[in-house]
């Protein structure tokens, strides 16, 4: 076991390998010696700015090195980074700031944060030659959710700010298995930034993009010879939407893995790169950022358990109904965990009270096991929509909406409805030169081959823009009070 400060990593391999590229962002290509350097000197900064042990340290910065070396920075100090969007809305943000409490705000207007000890965008830190002391952050992490339900909370990792360099991660791959990894995600989120950390810290090169471009995307992959792919589904449809002919002019042999997460994947899009790159390298990841329990699933086996997030490896998993009760294989209810390592063990909440029963926990997912252990998703229980007194998933009606060889992506929430008291409602996005030739009769008919009749959605709306953020996310309750709002405008 080789245990040391997770801020001490870019030191650690600057001794090894200095001259190696550590993490490239745009025009931006550090070495591990160059890396370390600036991780130094934003150190040394905050350091004056009077962070300590046990603080929090609030990054409000866009993609790029700058967030990671402020993220190292911060850990050198034995304090937690609180990864934030650098163009979150004012309210949203100090909402988050209010819970977090940092001593130091990263890249935002000082003159809109008074009383609070902030730096901008440009800031780089300070240059000292005094040492810093070997400090663990007790929280490696404290990331931001709630968004969606417009109540920010913190999710802080019980994890410390260390890291050994022997252990292997089934998450991304064990030791130096990998060399590579695209991150092409925004750090902000848990899945890129998580993901882009546990990569440097087994020594491997990060590469980024300071926003998602798919075709770019691959340009990098061939490049880089990367051979380990983050991936959320709504990359995963922009890469494959783009013309045959460009897919097929990088060379992306090099990968060994796409693990895709965050949302929902589509059948026909998960076949579609399985039939790319081959079932072994095409990988699932299903889980949180509370970290209670994590699901993984190869190609190979998607194919035998089509549709399925696969099984748990760190916790065991209960699927129980509204009364408590544990159902039996092949039965849909709330998804409950409980991680190996004991109840409370993996993460804590700032703002919010986790939903238990016992010492499991939910994420609000709704599912079933198979008989072989096998999860399989429905849906969030506050997306499900009750019509007429049946439950509809909307996650059921995308997918076999996304099944149309025309639909780029699409979301489906409920409306209200005087009779029924919801009605489903489609928000489509068609493929680029197919307008006119789909329409609301068309995804109707081929909607009703695939779904029960009272799943198909009773009305459509067809848009041009992409529906989920480059992380894969939806704010369905906005959508959902943005056309309950239109539709209301219009009765008046």
């Amino acid at each position: 076991m080789t245990q040391i400060s997770m801020g001490r990593i870019p030191e650690h391999f600057a001794a090894r390998e200095g001259n190696q590229l550590a993490l490239v962002y745009a025009d931006t290509a550090l070495t591990w010696s160059a890396l370390a350097e600036r991780v130094q000197r934003r150190a040394h900064g905050l350091k004056a700015l009077g962070v300590e042990p046990g603080d929090i340290v609030t990054i409000a910065l866009p993609n790029g090195t700058a967030f990671l070396e402020t993220t190292y920075a911060t850990l050198r100090l034995g304090a937690t980074p609180n990864p934030v969007s650098s163009k979150m809305p004012m309210a949203e943000l100090k909402a988050i700031v209010e819970l977090a409490k940092p001593k130091v705000i990263v890249g935002v207007d000082s003159d809109a944060w008074p009383g609070w000890r902030t730096v901008g965008p440009e800031w780089t830190g300070e240059t000292s030659d005094a040492d810093l002391a070997e400090d663990i952050a007790p929280y490696w992490k404290a990331m931001t959710s709630g968004g969606s339900t417009g109540r920010p909370k913190l999710i802080v990792a019980r994890s410390p700010g260390s890291v050994d360099l022997d252990a292997p991660n089934p998450l991304i791959g064990v030791g130096s298995e990998f060399r590579c990894s695209m991150v092409p995600g925004p750090l902000y989120h848990n899945g890129p930034f998580s993901t882009a950390m546990m990569s440097l810290n087994q020594g491997r090169r990060v590469v980024g993009q300071l926003r998602f471009d798919p075709e770019e995307t691959l340009r990098l992959i061939a490049e880089h010879r990367a051979d380990w792919l983050y991936q959320v589904p709504t990359m995963m449809s922009r890469i494959w939407a783009l013309p045959k002919d460009v897919r097929e002019r990088y060379d992306v042999s090099s990968l060994q893995r796409v693990l895709h997460l965050a949302a929902p994947c589509p059948p026909w899009l998960k076949e579609a790169w399985i039939d790319w790159l081959g079932a072994d390298r095409v990988w699932e990841l299903y889980g949180g950022t509370e970290a209670q329990g994590f699901t993984l699933i190869s190609g190979s086996e998607w194919l035998a358990h089509r549709g399925s997030v696969g099984r748990f490896f760190n916790a065991t998993v209960k699927i129980l109904d509204d009364a408590g009760n544990e159902l039996p294989a092949g039965e849909i209810g709330e998804v409950f965990m409980l991680p190996a390592t004991g109840a409370g063990s993996t993460y804590h909440y700032v703002g919010a009270t986790a939903k238990k029963h016992g010492d499991y926990e939910s994420l609000g997912d709704m599912g079933w096991l198979d008989a072989d252990g096998y999860l399989y998703l429905a849906d969030r229980r506050t997306d499900l929509i009750l019509r007429g007194g049946a439950n509809i998933y909307p996650a059921e009606v995308e997918a076999a909406i996304d099944e149309h060889p025309d639909v780029a992506s699409s979301v489906v929430i409920g409306l209200p409805h005087p009779d029924l008291g919801a009605e489903v409602h489609a928000i489509v996005q068609l493929k680029p030169g197919t307008a006119g030739t789909t329409d609301e009769v068309a995804l109707k008919a081929f909607l009703k081959e695939r779904l029960a009749s009272y799943k198909v959605p009773s009305s459509f709306e067809f848009v041009n823009d992409f529906l989920r953020d480059d992380a894969g996310k939806v704010r369905r309750a906005a959508l959902r009070a943005e056309r309950i709002a239109t539709r209301e405008a219009a009765r008046h």
